[in-house]
């Protein structure tokens, strides 16, 4: 990957926040909108293009008898998001 193909996912501030926090693991939707402090609204709608772009998983379960919503990156997003920053650690490198 190069500075030229870096994904479009990966142009939200919001959505790269969200991916680094699932690098360490899944998160319920509680836990992304207190490490983002984003709106509801945002994470949803930050979620959803992150989910049909094929880097998140959605999980709706119940909890103690209330709805939850927990999410995780794919392999496929993990792989995309290492590369990403690899892509920026080799320019700013480049850059020195």
């Amino acid at each position: 990957m190069d500075i030229n193909s870096i994904p479009d996912i990966f142009q939200s501030k919001l959505r790269i926040a969200i991916a680094t926090c699932l690098l360490s693991g899944t998160k319920t939707f509680k836990e992304l909108k207190a490490l983002t402090s984003a709106s509801d609204g945002n994470i949803s709608v930050q979620v959803k293009k992150l989910k049909e772009a094929g880097y998140v998983n959605v999980e709706k379960d119940y909890f103690n008898n209330k709805p939850r919503t927990r999410y995780s990156l794919t392999t496929f997003g993990k792989e995309e998001f290492e590369s990403y920053v690899n892509t920026l650690e080799s320019i700013i490198r480049a850059n020195l």
